[in-house]
C-alpha cells in the first residue's frame, strides 16, 4: 500500500518539507485512540530470538533508526510503536543551528537514494534534553553528538564534552560524529590524535558520573584499508565500546541517475542502496581485522531483509535503517525483524 499508493504521492513534494509534514500527521494521529494498539500490531514483531545484549544494554530487536532521521527527538513516543529496538536522534550540536542553505534534500529515484547536506540543523543541546528527559518510551535511544559548524578546531573538543554531559542522563549510548560530509569543518577532526584525545576524555568524564554510558565512533564509508586499520586501533586505544559503520558517502559512482541532475544537486552525502555494498565491506572488514573486538552498528543502503541479514553476516550486531525507510516505508522493520529470527 506505501509503495503503490503513499509513496507517489509524497515524491511529488518537496522531500524536507515533506518529512515535516510526516512527522506531523504521526504525532497528531498518535493522540488518536486506539491508533497506537493498531500501529504495534502492523508494525512490531514479539519474539526472544530478536534480543541482543551489547555494552551492558538490552535490544528489544537489533532494528534502529539511524541518526538524522529524527534530530531533534520530536517522535520519542511513537517510534516503538512501528517495530524499531532503537533509535538514535542528532546528530545534536551545543548550540542551535539552523544548517546549510535549502534546497539541501535530494531523491535519486532511480538509485533509491538521497543525498542530503542538511549541515547538522539541530534545536541545540539545551532543549532537545528537555525533550528526552520527559520522554515516555523506554525505547533505547542513542545521541549522536557533534560541533556546531562556527566553532574552531580549538573549540571543538570542549562542544563534545558539553553535548556528553548535557545529554548523559538522558541517552542510553552516545555515537561521536565526526564523519558527516556535509559539515566541511569536521574534515581537521578526524586524525588520530585528536580522536584519541577526544574519546579518551569522555571515557574519563564517564568514569566519573553515576553511570557510564557506552561510547561509539561513526565513521564514512570511503576509508580506505589503512585507514580503517587506524579506525581499529583508535578503538582499542580509547577503549569505547563500538563503530557505527557507516555515515554517507561522498561517492557518486554507478548512478543510474543522469550526470546532469548529480552535477544540478552538487555537493552532499549520499545514502540508500549506492552505498550499502561499500557499507557492508566497512563492516566486514573491521570485523575480520579486528578479530571482532568490538560492537559494530551497521547502517547504508538497507532497503529489505536481505540487506539487513548480509550486514550481519559481515559482522554488525545491530542495524539501522534511513533511506530504506523512506522508499520502503514503515513495513521494512516488520519484513527485517520476521527474516531475522530465523537466521542463526
Amino acid at each position: 500500500m506505501y509503495k503503490i499508493f503513499i509513496r507517489p504521492i509524497l515524491f511529488l513534494f518537496d522531500p524536507e518539507k515533506v518529512h515535516h509534514f510526516t512527522f506531523r500527521m504521526i504525532r497528531m494521529t498518535a493522540a488518536i485512540p486506539g491508533v497506537k494498539f493498531f500501529r504495534k500490531k502492523a508494525y512490531c514483531v514479539e519474539n526472544n530470538k530478536l534480543k541482543r545484549n551489547l555494552f551492558g544494554l538490552e535490544f528489544k530487536n537489533p532494528v534502529g533508526l539511524a541518526a538524522g532521521f529524527d534530530k531533534n527527538a520530536i517522535l520519542l513516543n511513537q517510534w516503538e510503536d512501528f517495530g524499531f529496538g532503537f533509535i538514535e536522534i542528532g546528530t545534536v550540536t551545543p548550540k542551535p543551528q539552523s544548517g546549510n542553505p535549502k534546497k539541501r534534500l535530494f531523491r535519486l529515484k532511480k538509485d533509491q537514494a538521497i543525498i542530503n547536506r542538511m549541515g547538522f540543523n539541530n534545536d541545540g543541546v539545551d532543549v532537545i534534553a528537555g525533550r528526552l528527559a520527559n520522554r515516555q518510551t523506554k525505547i533505547i535511544v542513542g545521541g549522536n553528538i557533534g560541533k556546531n559548524t562556527l566553532t574552531g578546531d580549538d573549540g571543538a573538543k570542549a562542544d563534545y564534552i558539553t553535548n556528553f554531559k548535557t545529554l548523559h542522563p538522558h541517552v542510553d549510548y552516545f555515537v561521536v560524529n565526526v564523519s558527516c560530509p556535509n559539515v566541511g569543518s569536521l574534515a581537521k577532526l578526524q586524525n588520530r590524535d585528536f580522536l584519541v584525545d577526544l574519546l579518551s576524555t569522555l571515557k574519563e568524564i564517564n568514569r566519573e558520573l553515576k553511570v557510564e554510558k557506552p561510547i561509539l565512533l561513526k565513521i564514512a564509508p570511503d576509508l580506505n584499508q589503512i585507514q580503517l586499520d587506524e579506525v581499529i586501533e583508535i578503538v582499542i586505544t580509547s577503549k569505547i565500546e563500538g563503530v557505527v559503520a557507516s555515515n554517507t558517502t561522498t561517492s557518486r559512482e554507478n548512478l543510474k541517475t543522469d550526470s546532469q541532475t548529480i552535477q544540478k544537486i552538487a555537493n552532499g552525502g549520499l545514502s540508500g542502496k549506492p552505498v550499502r555494498d561499500k557499507s557492508t565491506e566497512v563492516i566486514r572488514y573491521l570485523a575480520e581485522k579486528s578479530g571482532k573486538a568490538f560492537p559494530i552498528i551497521g547502517v547504508g543502503g538497507i532497503h529489505s531483509a536481505d540487506d539487513a541479514i548480509e550486514k550481519i553476516k559481515a559482522g554488525a550486531d545491530l542495524v539501522q535503517v534511513y533511506t530504506g525507510f523512506i522508499y520502503e516505508g514503515p513495513g521494512l522493520v516488520k519484513q527485517i525483524n520476521k527474516a531475522l529470527i530465523d537466521v542463526k
